[in-house]
């Protein structure tokens, strides 16, 4: 992409991902005469999917509403191995964000822009190959996330799609429990092009919410010097993919919400 796609400059927003990322929800615990940093690791390092060091460990909270925070924590070594690929590629990382952040900035640029969804709670879905993120935010406040294993590449029968349908209901109902009274008013799916609107329109009838489809890729002006890399096996004199908003199958969501974070 940055050879013979469009890409200009060496800075660069990345994230991490999904599978890289450890996010929990807890109640503020109580604070002495420690850091709230300090009393918050302290809560969650015996959940931690590596070795529970401090030093080890890259951690963000967000005090959230309602006395919750919400925490996404990360291993530095995995940290540094994801700079070393960029500093290989000659790129210069300017900042490395997560995809919650990511998804919720992305929905207040494109699809938040109205009066009313400054205090609207929304559950924004974003379908990947192997995954599907969900994020719950009032505006750009964010609530709740949580990554499933379930992606379109399992999204293969009905059966499939009720298991994702459970796991995200399962999403509703730890939010309902942490937020009492918070109403979930609708489901935007995230995913744009790159997923078929039938297995969109199945899960909003399934888990029975008004859902719209959040295509942020038609929201922007795309010229025609727009690339994506080429395959240089097949076609040595082709300069790029030109990126076709009609049928595209690239996720878009979190590279728009990094970008204009």
């Amino acid at each position: 992409m940055t050879t013979y796609g469009d890409f200009r400059g060496k800075e660069v927003i990345a994230a991490m991902p999904e599978t890289d990322v450890f996010i929990d929800h807890i109640k503020m615990p109580k604070i002495n005469k420690c850091k709230p940093h300090d009393a918050i690791f302290s809560k969650i390092k015996q959940k931690l999917p590596f070795e529970p060091l401090e030093e080890n460990t890259m951690m963000q909270y967000i005090e959230t509403e309602q006395d919750n925070v919400l925490i996404m924590a990360t291993e530095r070594t995995i940290i540094d191995r994801h700079l070393a690929i960029y500093e290989k590629a000659g790129l210069s990382i300017k900042s490395i964000g997560v995809w919650p952040l990511a998804l919720t900035n992305c929905y207040v640029r494109f699809f938040g822009r109205r009066k009313s969804d400054l205090e609207a709670i929304v559950m924004l879905i974003c379908l990947e190959e192997n995954c599907t993120n969900v994020v719950i935010c009032r505006h750009k406040n964010l609530l709740f996330a949580h990554s499933v294993s379930i992606g379109l590449k399992q999204l293969v029968d009905e059966q499939s799609v009720s298991r994702l349908v459970m796991e995200i209901t399962g999403c509703k109902r730890q939010f309902n429990m942490m937020y009492r009274n918070a109403q979930i008013e609708r489901l935007i799916f995230l995913s744009g092009q790159a997923v078929d609107k039938d297995v969109c329109a199945t899960i909003a009838k399934q888990l029975e919410m008004p859902a719209q489809m959040g295509d942020c890729l038609a929201a922007v002006e795309i010229t025609k010097s727009c690339r994506l890399s080429r395959d240089i096996e097949h076609d040595k004199g082709h300069l790029g993919d030109q990126i076709d908003r009609r049928d595209c199958p690239v996720n878009w969501a979190v590279t728009f919400g990094l970008s204009l974070s």
